[in-house]
């Protein structure tokens, strides 16, 4: 298939040439040459506790010997269900160094998404923490058989001396005490050893991380990312920074278990030399003190985050001085909360954009220079992106007109984990489809204008309207469900659920939210469930969510018009 034209490669605007080639590398190399050149530099800030580089590497070379003593084999999954805690850089690349391939599980999962997809990845050993969050969930996806071994951390154990005695005695609540099981490892007993032994030396193309994803139709799917694509895209990110990140302190506050922070927070932290101020959950008082403490030079995050910032009272005594650059994603960033915070705290807001499927990032504004507002910039250096046909994606899209973008890379995925079918949905020739409907400007700026999906983003959490609707359908009073993405000025989008009832029902819309929302990720959560005579149906008799869609967009513009004088 021909390419259309690629006006972004005569008018660059990142400081690297387009076509820079990126070696192969595996992230063990890429972590251990950083430890290796940077010794006793700061890497991580966790509250206030710091870890230099050989302190890190250190725990990396133990856990991996103590995963290999576990059992774990070169190729065996290992489970994170972990918070942003030094224990998840630990066990990262510790189990990564003993050749095996981490699983990113995200904390606000439910029993049945961690077991799911545990059971789909063939995860067998899972680590995670003392935490009434966390622990009794992981315990009751072990007690189904859909993993053999946990490790458990203490968050105490990580904290400065004086936090750790305040956490102990103040927050029984959220500790979580580990049953005796044979089953069951403590992680200091997972690093109890003196990092001495041999470690298997993955190739780059081989599968590094497995990340879960909606894909193209709403069905959690495993994206198998290669060494080489995370550490790539690491330098991807990294060169579009005029500055190289050298020296860089970011606040970690983004979750590592999700893509956008695992490349463009840690990753690529490693990448440029620089230190990681992690904090566990986002809290807008909490991420604003590390700004001022760290002297924050950078702060990823999504629009979500950017105004819960703005809101709080802190911000007018927050020193911004030191940050320079913020990249937001996971979201669409609306014009006012980009210059908004631009002009409060003097730091320059580029959006981005990307798929779980391309390790991250595949566009991003540039750093400086133009900088257009709505668009998700130029694609990153060794990036190549056009347009198809919606209709028909062997062919490229009519000229002028937009189109699903799609992208080659050497960040983009090796496939889906056990799902050839729907690598054969997702590539073309060789490109991946992103899905999303998009236009190139004649400056070479990408604007997405619509979605194929129906995936709903909430503040950077993508939900997927099948798993509500499922989670619906076990009321026995539901008999038709559709689950809907509605405007939020916070969040982006908001789950919203539209049913209809069985003869005789007499439940009512909020009835029905009291019992689904406790059924459900905290990200999955609906606003209200809305019940109707009837639900809209494509002439086939099929349920059609774009009549409601087009309701509530009508709906949340009409309440945002500002009031009409005669």
């Amino acid at each position: 298939m021909d390419t259309v034209p690629s006006p972004w490669q005569a008018n660059y605007r990142h400081p690297i040439g387009w076509d820079k080639a990126y070696s192969p590398l595996t992230l063990p190399e890429m972590f251990l040459d950083a430890a290796a050149r940077l010794g006793d530099a700061p890497f991580l800030d966790f509250l206030g506790r710091r870890y230099s580089y050989a302190q890190v590497e250190s725990a990396v070379r133990r856990a991996a010997c103590g995963f290999a003593r576990l059992g774990v084999k070169p190729g065996d999954r290992v489970g994170l269900f972990l918070p942003n805690v030094p224990h998840y850089v630990a066990a990262y690349y510790g189990a990564l160094l003993a050749g095996g391939i981490v699983v990113n599980f995200s904390p606000l999962y439910s029993v049945d998404e961690l077991a799911a997809q545990a059971s789909d990845s063939g995860t067998r050993l899972l680590v995670t923490m003392s935490a009434a969050a966390l622990l009794p969930t992981a315990l009751k996806v072990m007690d189904r058989g859909q993993i053999e071994k946990l490790v458990v951390g203490s968050i105490a154990g990580a904290l400065p001396a004086a936090k750790s005695i305040a956490y102990r005695l103040f927050k029984r609540a959220e500790i979580a005490a580990a049953p005796r099981d044979p089953r069951i490892s403590r992680f200091s007993q997972l690093i109890a050893n003196d990092g001495q032994c041999a470690a298997p030396a993955p190739a780059a193309d081989e599968v590094a991380l497995i990340q879960y994803t909606g894909g193209t139709t709403g069905v959690p799917k495993g994206a198998m990312l290669t060494h080489q694509n995370l550490s790539a895209n690491a330098r991807q990110v990294n060169d579009i920074d005029p500055k190289d990140g050298d020296g860089d302190r970011i606040v970690g506050v983004l979750p590592f278990f999700h893509v956008f922070a695992n490349t463009c927070v840690l990753n690529r932290t490693v990448v440029a030399g620089g230190l990681v101020a992690m904090l566990p959950r986002f809290d807008a008082k909490a991420t604003l003190a590390a700004i001022t403490r760290v002297k924050a030079t950078a702060l990823p995050g999504v629009p979500t985050m950017y105004q819960a910032l703005l809101d709080h009272p802190d911000t007018a005594r927050t020193d911004f001085s030191s940050l320079r650059v913020c990249i937001s994603g996971g979201a669409p960033l609306p014009a006012d909360v980009k210059t908004q915070f631009e002009t409060v705290t003097g730091a320059k807001v580029v959006e981005g954009y990307g798929l779980t499927e391309s390790a991250g990032v595949v566009s991003c504004n540039p750093y400086q220079g133009l900088n257009k507002s709505g668009t998700i910039g130029q694609p990153i250096p060794a990036t190549m992106i056009k347009l198809l046909d919606r209709e028909d994606p062997t062919k490229a899209a009519p000229p002028g007109e937009a189109g699903e973008l799609a992208f080659a890379g050497p960040q983009v995925m090796k496939g889906y984990w056990g799902r050839p079918a729907a690598d054969a949905e997702v590539f073309q020739d060789g490109w991946l489809r992103s899905g999303d409907v998009a236009e190139i400007d004649a400056d070479g700026y990408v604007r997405i204008v619509d979605r194929l999906k129906d995936m709903i983003a909430v503040g950077g959490f993508k939900v997927f309207p099948s798993s509500v609707e499922t989670v619906l359908y076990t009321h026995p009073d539901v008999k038709e469900a559709i689950v809907i993405g509605v405007p939020d000025r916070y969040s982006g989008e908001r789950p919203k659920a539209f049913v209809t009832l069985i003869e005789g029902a007499a439940i009512t819309g909020q009835a029905l939210t009291d019992w689904l929302n406790p059924k459900l990720g905290k990200h999955e959560r609906v606003i209200a469930v809305e019940v109707r005579d009837s639900l809209p149906k494509t002439l086939v008799g099929k349920l059609s969510r774009k009549e409601l869609v087009a309701e509530e967009k009508a709906k949340a513009a009409a309440d945002s018009s500002p009031m009409q004088t005669k």
